[in-house]
Parts: C-alpha cells; structure tokens; sequence
C-alpha cells in the first residue's frame, strides 16, 4: 500500500473532522423532519399583524389569546389524541364533526381543545383590519329575511353574546330554513351538533377583559368594526352550495 504524502494526510484528517462536525447537525435535521412529518395539530399563524384590529381588539390581547391561549389549546389537543394517528390526520372541523369516532375517555378532551383549536381557526379569519360595515348581496338579503334588518340581526346577535352566561361564543349558523342565531358554552363547537358556523364572537373573558374589563358590551360593539362580512359571505355560499 503506497505512503501518504503530508498534504494528503492533512487532506484526509479534514474530511474526516468535517464529516464529524456535520454528523450532528445531520440527526438534528432528520429529527426535525421526522417530526414535521408526524401527525398532528398546529398553530396557524394569523393573517395579519398583532396589531392590525386596533382600537377593537388590543395588541396584547392578541399576543395573549393567539401565543397562548389557542397555543394551548392545540397542545392538549395532540396530547389527547396521542398513539391516535388516524384521528391526528383529520381536518379539526372534521374531527368535531365526527366526535362519535373519538375514544370515550379522550372525548370530552378532544371537544374542550378541538372546540378551542376550531372556533379561534375560525375567529382569526372572520375578522380584518379595516372591516367592518355591513355584508353585501345575496348574505345580506338572508339576514335582511331572517332578521327583519341588519340592524334587529346585530341587536339579537349581540344579545345572545350578553346572555352566555359565563364563558362561550355567539354564532351565526344557517337554519333549516332561515339564518339562526345560537349560543354556545366553553370551547362548544357547533360543529358538534352539524351546524356550519358562518359567524362567531368568542366572548370568554381572555378575549376581552385586559382591554374592557366587565363591559363586554363594549367589547361586542367595538368588534363589529373588524367583522370580514367578504369573509362571512364566503362560508355563507359555501355552506348553501
């Protein structure tokens, strides 16, 4: 076997030392793509800055609701359904839909963290930075019909955000034959019972009260001027379609 000159051992030894300060730089990024790759719930990021719903919704109470409130919510939502992979790869909105095919003893886990994880996916994308006003077209003409008026309809809305008592959300949903308002408790997602939330006002006092503190009528009022009713009209055709 031929001798190595000195450069080529340098040049060896400096592969080789190479080759050892990427080994473990190399696990790292197949671990990070290995756990990319794993079944499971994430955070979305929202679609526009902290900031954007001021004066409505404060910058700190969207830093407080989005990083930990919802982040928590998707966290005890994948601890709930660990080892569950097939349920893991659902759509949430799917997974509450069909909450018969959760474990018992993970049910009600699923519907406090599912429900969370669903309404604030929900909550972000109804509402915009210069929103507001009233809907348009064929959404406005069906609240127009199941109201009697924009006006009776964010009356009545708002009432049923009054009266949750405790903490829980407004919705409006499509009826079997009209718009319909409804209330729910918690994290109850009216996903659960087949209803297709169109849209929704989280009134749990994490949503409000650094900003408001017990008026969350003023809460309400002041989140009319960020309701995305482009946004709205979207799921509203959707659902009739």
């Amino acid at each position: 076997m031929p001798r190595l000159t000195r450069r080529q051992l340098l040049k060896v030894a400096g592969a080789g030392a190479a080759t050892m300060a990427l080994a473990p730089l190399a696990r790292f990024v197949r671990a990070e793509e290995k756990r990319a790759a794993a079944p499971g719930f994430t955070l979305p990021k929202l679609p526009y800055e902290y900031d954007a719903l001021q004066p409505s919704i404060s910058e700190e109470i969207m830093k407080l609701h989005h990083d930990t409130h919802h982040a928590a919510y998707v966290a005890n939502l994948n601890k709930a359904l660990e080892g569950q992979t097939d349920l893991l790869a659902m759509p949430v909105d799917d997974l509450l839909r069909h909450i018969d095919k959760v474990p018992e003893k993970a049910k009600q886990a699923v519907i406090n963290n599912g429900g969370g994880h669903a309404n604030h996916t929900f909550f972000w994308e109804v509402m915009a930075p210069k929103a507001g006003g009233e809907p348009k077209a064929e959404l406005a003409k069906a609240i127009d019909s199941a109201f009697g008026s924009f006006d009776k309809f964010q009356q009545a809305f708002a009432d049923a955000g009054m009266k949750r008592f405790g903490s829980g959300w407004a919705w409006l949903v499509p009826g079997k034959e009209k718009l319909e308002i409804i209330s729910t408790a918690n994290q109850d997602s009216p996903l659960l019972k087949g209803q297709t939330p169109l849209l929704g006002i989280d009134v749990w006092e994490h949503a409000y009260y650094l900003q408001y503190k017990a008026k969350r009528a003023d809460y309400i009022a002041a989140w009319w001027k960020v309701v995305n009713w482009s946004n709205v009209a979207d799921r509203y055709a959707k659902a009739k379609a």
